[in-house]
């Protein structure tokens, strides 16, 4: 998440800039192919780490994942070459072992360098005594230093080591030497706008870059957190601006109670004020952008299908995408019972042959489809619509942002309602969704039973299979996952083949069946009618039972190594059971001894059947991981510092200076929206 910097600002200037001929050196060249073009974008390119320098100390005083600066004088070299390794001109490279005497104590250190070219042996061989600085690792007891500067200059106790990470393939410390071609100027400029904060984004950014001291790493970690959280919250209102001046078309429906009809049953509260809410959005006169959001089975498809038939009512075209090949298909199969031939409905999949395939994209285009239901086939080049008017994505989270816009693009001014089963915590909803209206349903379709889960141990599995027993004689159908084995499909499989076997063994009268990524596409979508259309007892599958699969006489979930999947998952896989007017259940089978933290995540799942308390339990169990990671991200796409639930402080008092903004600084206001809707990038959120 960048800072907002005027157009007229030193930070906006290009980086070609910090290049003599003001023309991309290599360096440049591959920060602009990451999206690196200003002056103000590399600043926001945070160290991976800052450390001060340490005073000289012994070798006793050593800690693994420190940086230590020792003195000491060379006892013995070892140089062999590095099996297989060649450097620039087929030269041979070393691995090389430096003994040193400490010059504190008695204490010897091994020095290590890795496929390290002749110059560097020859170095080596040079010094007797001398000053070495490096991180401090352990390897089987011993404590060492692999790559470590020798008799590095200039240092004392005040200086601070910046290390960057790798950019496009840009090592760091050419990253650096960029960043030390930045002008005094721009690290003096004062903000044009600046924000209702006691610490300027540039002292923090100086901080940060080692450049400034009388600010603390803490209170500079601090002042970045509020600019992405205020930014973030810029961006959203600026999308929704924007958004509000587009052309969309007015739907409004004549038959909407004839509509709600089609069901065999009444539709809640809930699902009533929801579609209410994108009735009125729809009238508007600008695009729709609503997020339905809600547990697993509280009906947020019908609330979306009558959405559907109201575009229909008005002789427009409606998509509906959805990410697995299975989910889609029982769309298909359950509003095509539905609607029968009221409206004009095909599906369209990865597997349709190419000759459906080019009878449906004539229809499409010609009018003749009013819904058309389907995968990542939807935005395919070939797909062209005569009147897109609504676009409806299930499991939104599946979809990247570039294939969920690519759909909005078939159509002018498309209404975008988009679904997801985890239900998303309010304040997160600010943070990532603030340019969307989410709409939210709680209450569940009368006559469930709901699900009963339990954590089942190694001691508890003969109780646990001798349940199984019983359900099946009720003639209820099974599920049971285990974790996918990352990187190898082998794996998986025998995963999968012994769990059937141990299956087959206790269970010899039912059908097994299991289902694993050997599978063609077309073998996965027979199993699985199969088991809808009751002919398979246990279904056994190490991939997550497709999301919005509904089976009413499967009422049992057995999840294998429960720790390994989220919480968000795990409640989402318990929702394929329970649907109907049975009881469900869903077992958690632990088959070793977990740690405090993996137990009480489990009991949670155990305790609860909440999805919004689930879902933020799942955010803040994951942790935010190191300030300055890799991937310079917490839990929300483009936050490199921030998180949402561990600065909740700081996101509150950025949403009161907004608010106060918005009231007495209207003007200053308008000038950072207005910047923010200009940019070509600025799109929404869905």
């Amino acid at each position: 998440m960048k800072a907002l910097s005027t157009n007229n600002s030193l930070l906006s200037k290009p980086i070609t800039s910090l290049s003599k001929s003001g023309k991309p050196t290599k360096t440049i060249e591959k920060l602009m192919e990451a999206g690196v073009e200003t002056l103000e974008d590399l600043l926001w390119i945070l160290p991976l780490r800052v450390q001060k320098v340490p005073a000289i100390s012994s070798f006793n005083s050593m800690q693994v994942g420190k940086l230590f600066l020792g003195r000491g004088t060379k006892r013995h070299l070892k140089a062999y070459p590095a099996f297989g390794r060649k450097g620039k001109g087929r030269v041979q490279l070393f691995n090389i072992t430096l003994l040193v005497q400490d010059s504190l104590s008695d204490e010897l250190l091994s020095l290590r360098w890795f496929n390290s070219y002749p110059n560097i042996r020859k170095q080596l061989d040079q010094l007797d005594d001398f000053v070495f600085m490096g991180v401090v690792t352990e390897n089987k007891g011993e404590l060492s230093l692999t790559n470590p500067q020798i008799n590095p200059i200039k240092l004392n106790e005040n200086d601070v080591l910046i290390e960057y990470p790798t950019i496009n393939g840009l090592a760091g410390r050419h990253l650096k030497s960029l960043l030390e071609k930045v002008p005094s100027e721009v690290w003096d400029e004062q903000e044009s706008l600046p924000l209702p904060h006691p610490i300027s984004l540039i002292d923090a950014l100086k901080v940060i870059h080692g450049k400034k001291t009388d600010l603390s790493f803490e209170q500079a970690i601090e002042r970045l957190k509020y600019q992405e959280f205020f930014s973030n919250q810029i961006k959203a209102m600026a999308r929704k601006q924007k958004n509000q001046t587009l052309k969309a078309p007015k739907i409004v429906s004549q038959r909407m109670n004839e509509w709600k009809n089609i069901f065999p049953y009444k539709l809640t509260e809930d699902q009533e004020i929801v579609l209410d809410e994108i009735s009125q959005d729809m009238t508007r006169g600008y695009p729709m952008m609503r997020m339905i959001q809600g547990d697993v089975g509280c009906g947020k498809t019908s609330v979306a299908l009558l959405s559907a038939l109201a575009v229909i009512e008005s002789q427009m075209q409606v998509a509906f995408m959805c990410p697995t090949e299975a989910l889609a298909t029982q769309h298909f199969q359950t509003i095509k019972e539905l609607l029968g031939s009221e409206v004009s409905l095909e599906l369209l999949l990865g597997s349709t042959s190419a000759k459906d395939k080019k009878q449906i994209y004539k229809k499409l285009k010609n009018g003749e489809v009013n819904l058309i239901i389907g995968t990542h086939s939807l935005i395919q080049d070939a797909v062209e619509f005569d009147r897109l008017a609504l676009a409806i994505i299930d499991e939104q989270h599946k979809f990247g942002v570039n294939q969920r816009l690519k759909l909005y693009s078939k159509g002018n001014g498309v209404h975008s309602l988009i679904m997801s089963a985890t239900p998303i915590p309010r304040s997160l909803q600010l943070a990532q969704y603030g340019d969307l209206n989410i709409s939210t349903i709680k209450t569940m379709p009368k006559g469930r039973k709901g699900v009963k889960t339990r954590i089942v141990d190694p001691s508890k599995m003969t109780q646990f299979l001798s349940f199984l027993k019983t359900r099946l004689t009720l003639k209820e159908q099974i599920y049971v996952v285990v974790p996918a084995i990352e990187d190898s499909e082998v794996l998986d499989i025998n995963s999968v083949n012994e769990l059937e076997k141990t299956y087959r063994n206790f269970f010899p009268q039912e059908n097994i069946i299991a289902l694993h990524g050997k599978l063609n596409s077309e073998e996965k979508q027979n199993i699985m009618r199969d088991f809808q259309e009751g002919r398979i007892d246990i279904l056994i599958s190490t991939t997550v039972i497709e999301v919005g699969i509904n089976v009413l006489d499967s009422t049992v979930m057995a999840i294998y190594n429960p720790e390994r999947f989220g919480l968000s998952t795990l409640h989402q896989l318990r929702g394929r059971v329970g649907r109907g007017e049975k009881p469900g259940f869903c077992f958690l089978v632990v088959e070793k001894e977990l740690s405090d933290e993996s137990r009480n995540r489990l009991k949670i799942i155990e305790e609860t059947t909440d999805g919004f308390k689930i879902s933020e339990a799942d955010l803040e169990f994951r942790g935010q991981g190191d300030v300055f990671g890799v991937n310079q991200s917490g839990h929300q796409s483009g936050f490199r510092v921030a998180n949402i639930f561990l600065d909740r402080e700081i996101f509150e008092q950025v949403s009161k200076d907004i608010k106060f903004m918005q009231k007495d600084q209207t003007e200053k206001l308008n000038n950072l929206l207005l910047k923010e809707a200009s940019k070509l990038h600025v799109s929404t959120t869905i």
